[in-house]
């Protein structure tokens, strides 16, 4: 018998990828393990909407809660501790449920880091002193597949193509060729659903766990570890506004609803994120 494969649950902030986990991993003897970048911080349970204690006891939850405010986090130290979990919940014979929203997480988690080299300052600017001419006619001669592939019209894609070149010493068409070629043979492989709800009833659904959160604890739990947060946890939604609050700058209400808004805007971008991932199953809800 073939070990059992992951199973993924994705969507935007709040469409109820929690509940669909919950459901799954009853009818797939399964353990959940969380991809959602704020849940892995302990200590912002509300602001993060962390399962509650009661969901908790219905089936095994992994990786919630298991980093301190103070730590920083990324993408691969994600896949850092997520990869053994996952090993270890297969190793029992098991299906691990990953559910988060964290659009780069999962990617790392699903098909590694991009091969693309990293932006550096001290490259970026010396072609910036370049003219748009220039920096075409370096790409032209590095790597014309690229060139001819790409917008020339796009100063940024010229640029960044070029920098890839430079980088890498490699042709930055082979390095996507190669990737591409890697993604596809992994994406074969994977199984799970993205949640898709009609934007009016999405916007409610926020509008409905923000004003929770905030009646809630999240205010208290700002409070208590404002000192603490790092650069990463301190990037949740809710907690610049919610200091913001807490310094006066902000009234209850308008704190609730720049919470709001800049809740919407990720659900956006996390929905345009997905729509890329063409391996997930759409999963429409009312």
């Amino acid at each position: 018998m073939n070990p059992p494969e992951p199973f993924y649950v994705c969507g935007p902030t709040a469409s109820g990828k929690s509940s669909l986990a919950l459901q799954l991993a009853r009818e797939k003897d399964g353990e959940i393990v969380n991809a959602d970048a704020f849940q892995l911080y302990r200590g912002i349970d509300t602001i993060s909407a962390a399962p509650r204690e009661f969901e908790k006891s219905t089936a095994a939850h992994h990786l919630y809660g298991v980093l301190e405010p103070s730590e920083t986090c990324d993408a691969q130290r994600f896949v850092d501790l997520a990869r053994p979990v996952i090993d270890e919940i297969i190793a029992r014979g098991k299906t691990p449920i990953v559910t988060g929203g964290s659009g780069l997480y999962l990617k790392f988690l699903t098909h590694g880091p991009s091969p693309v080299p990293p932006s550096e300052g001290n490259l970026r600017r010396e072609l910036e002193v370049l003219t748009h001419e220039e920096i075409i006619q370096r790409l032209q001669a590095l790597d014309p597949e690229e060139a001819a592939q790409i917008n020339l019209t796009n100063r940024r894609y010229v640029s960044r193509s070029l920098e890839i070149c430079l980088l890498s010493g490699c042709k930055a068409s082979t390095l996507r060729k190669n990737w591409q070629h890697v993604s596809d043979a992994r994406t074969a492989s994977l199984q799970g659903l993205v949640i898709q709800r009609p934007r009016a009833i999405l916007h409610q659904r926020i509008a409905e766990r923000c004003t929770a959160m905030l009646e809630g604890n999240a205010i208290e739990e700002v409070r208590a570890l404002r000192s603490q947060l790092s650069i990463t946890c301190a990037k949740a939604i809710g907690v610049p506004q919610i200091l913001a609050f807490l310094d006066g700058q902000l009234s209850h209400a308008e704190c609730l609803q720049k919470i709001v808004e800049a809740t919407r805007q990720y659900a956006k971008r996390q929905e345009t994120w997905f729509r890329r991932e063409s391996w997930l199953t759409p999963c429409p809800m009312t």
